[in-house]
C-alpha cells in the first residue's frame, strides 16, 4: 500500500465586480453581477457605450426570430433548471447597465432558405455564402458592435465535413476574427429552442457584453508582477498522406487576475512530433515566449515582470525548457503540465469511516511525487450556505499537474489554477474543469486549423468566443 501526505484544500477564489470598490466581491458570478454590476461599468471607454448594437445574418424570413431573441435578452426570465444555482434574470439593462438593440432589417443580411437544399458540397456552399454576407456586413462595421449569425437546423448538412476536417463554427470564427468582427453563433437547438430561457439569457448576455468590449468580472487577487501564459499547438494533418502539413503555435497571455485575453498565433518551422503531440525546438520556444512577453509589455508599458507561469497540456521537453529560460533570463519561470486524463479518483469519508454522500471538496490537492500533484477543480463547494456540486452526479476526476521548472509552492500554483477555472466569460457557470489558460488555448488551436494562413498580429480572444 502506498501512503501519501495529508491533502490540503484551497479556499474558493472570489470574483471582483468593481475597480473602485474592493468589497464588491462574490464567489458566484451571477450573484455578483446582480449585486454590483459588471467590473467595467465605471471604467473609461466601454462605459460610454450606452447601447450595444447587434447586426445579424440569417435565412430569409427569419429576422423575427432574431428580433424575438433580443427582446428576450432585454426582458426578465425565470429559471426552470439548475434552480440551486441559476438566478432570476432581470433583463440586459438591469444587469449590465446598457441597452441592447438589433439593427433594422435593411442593415442585416438574409440568405436563401434553400441555399444548400440540392448541393453536393453543402459545407462549401453554405460557408461561401455566409462569408460573402460577412464581407457585406463589414462595410457597415462602424454601425454595430456584435454580429449574430443564425444557423438553423435546416442547414445542418453544411455544418461539418468529416473527410476534410471542416467545422463551420470554427471556420466562421476564424473568418470573422480576420475581419476583427466580434461574432456570436446562434444555434437553433441551444439558443432558440432551449427550454430554459433564463439559461439562454444569462449565457448569451454575458457573451454579448464581453464581445462588445466589456469585462464582467475579474479575480479579486492581483499580482502585477506575475503573468500566466497558456500554450497550445494546432497540428494540421494532410487528410490524404496523414502527414503533418504545418504547426500553428498559440500563446495566450493573462494577468494574474485572469484577464488580458490577447493571444498570438504563428506557424512554427522547427518541431518534432510524438504520436499526435508536437514539441517545439529550443529556437521556436524562445521565439514564441519572446513574442508573448512583448504582447504583455505592450499592454503594460514600463512594468517589470518578476514571475512568469506557463501552462500546457503536454510535457515540457528539454529543448522547450531551455527555450523558456532563454526568453526570460532574469525572471522566475514556472513550467507546469496540466493533464486532464488521469486514473486517479477520490472518495470522501465522513468521520470516522462512513462514505460521504458528497464528492471531495473542490480545491482539494494531494501531492503524489516531489514534482506532481492532483488538484480537484470539480467537487463539493458551499454556495448560499448550502452544499453544491455543479456536476450533480459521478465521481470527479482531478487534474494531474507536473512541475518541470520553478520554485513556487503547490499551494500557490493550485490557488492560481483554481481561480483561473472561474474566468471563462463564454457561459454562466461558476467554474470550468480546466483553467482558462488551457480552455481558451484549446479553443483557439481548434479554430485556427480552419484557416491555412493567419496573421502574426495579436488578437483579442473575444473574436473567438
Amino acid at each position: 500500500m502506498r501512503e501519501f501526505p495529508g491533502n490540503s484544500t484551497i479556499t474558493e477564489p472570489k470574483l471582483l465586480f468593481s475597480a473602485q470598490n474592493p468589497g464588491a466581491v462574490s464567489i458566484h458570478p451571477l450573484e455578483g453581477l446582480l449585486s454590483f454590476g459588471p467590473f467595467s461599468q465605471n471604467l473609461g471607454g466601454h462605459e460610454f457605450l450606452e447601447t450595444i448594437r447587434i447586426v445579424a445574418i440569417y435565412p430569409e424570413g427569419y429576422y423575427s426570430i432574431i428580433k424575438n431573441l433580443v427582446t428576450e435578452l432585454n426582458s426578465s426570465q425565470q429559471p426552470v433548471e439548475r434552480k440551486n444555482y441559476l438566478k432570476s434574470y432581470p433583463g440586459f439593462k438591469s444587469v449590465f447597465k446598457k441597452s441592447l438593440e438589433l439593427l433594422d432589417e435593411q442593415s442585416c443580411v438574409s440568405l436563401p432558405v434553400d441555399l444548400i437544399k440540392s448541393s453536393h458540397l453543402p459545407h462549401v456552399q453554405l460557408s461561401e455564402a455566409i462569408v460573402k454576407a460577412i464581407r457585406q456586413i463589414n462595410k457597415i462595421v462602424i454601425e454595430f458592435d456584435v454580429l449574430y449569425i443564425y444557423l438553423p437546423e435546416l442547414w445542418n448538412s453544411g455544418f461539418q465535413n468529416a473527410e476534410e476536417g471542416f467545422d463551420l463554427h470554427d471556420y466562421l470564427k476564424a473568418v470573422t476574427a480576420s475581419f476583427r468582427i466580434p461574432t456570436q453563433i446562434i444555434r437553433e437547438s441551444s439558443a432558440i429552442k432551449y427550454k430554459c430561457r433564463c439559461s439562454v439569457a444569462w449565457r448569451l448576455s454575458i457573451a454579448t457584453y464581453v464581445k462588445s468590449g466589456g469585462i464582467p468580472w475579474r479575480l479579486s487577487t492581483y499580482d502585477e508582477e506575475t503573468a500566466v501564459i497558456g500554450l497550445s499547438y494546432a497540428l494540421k494533418v494532410d487528410a490524404t498522406t496523414d502527414k503533418p502539413q504545418y504547426l500553428t503555435c498559440c500563446s495566450q497571455v493573462f494577468d494574474s487576475d485572469g484577464t488580458g485575453l490577447e493571444f498570438i498565433a504563428y506557424q512554427a518551422d522547427e518541431y518534432t512530433t510524438q504520436g499526435e503531440n508536437p514539441f517545439l525546438s529550443r529556437y521556436e520556444m524562445r521565439r514564441v515566449m519572446q513574442r508573448s512577453l512583448q504582447l504583455y509589455l505592450n499592454r503594460h508599458p514600463g512594468r517589470t515582470l518578476k514571475r512568469i507561469i506557463i501552462h500546457k497540456t503536454t510535457p515540457f521537453k528539454a529543448d522547450e525548457i531551455e527555450g523558456c529560460f532563454d526568453a526570460f533570463p532574469n525572471t522566475q519561470v514556472e513550467l507546469l503540465q496540466v493533464k486532464q486524463s488521469t486514473p486517479w479518483k477520490a472518495i470522501k469519508f465522513d468521520y470516522p469511516k462512513r462514505v460521504s454522500n458528497f464528492p471531495v471538496n473542490r480545491g482539494t490537492f494531494l501531492q503524489i511525487a516531489s514534482n506532481e500533484i492532483l488538484l480537484w477543480t470539480q467537487g463539493l463547494m458551499q454556495l448560499d450556505n448550502r452544499s453544491y456540486y455543479k456536476e450533480a452526479k459521478g465521481i470527479p476526476s482531478p487534474l494531474h499537474i507536473v512541475q518541470f521548472a520553478g520554485s513556487d509552492s503547490w499551494y500557490e500554483h493550485c490557488n492560481i489554477i483554481l481561480g483561473l477555472t472561474k474566468m471563462n466569460w463564454n457561459h454562466d457557470a461558476i467554474y470550468d474543469r480546466l483553467p482558462v489558460t488551457l480552455g481558451y488555448a484549446t479553443t483557439l488551436a481548434s479554430t485556427l486549423k480552419s484557416l491555412p494562413k493567419f496573421g502574426n498580429r495579436p488578437y483579442e480572444f473575444k473574436f473567438f468566443m
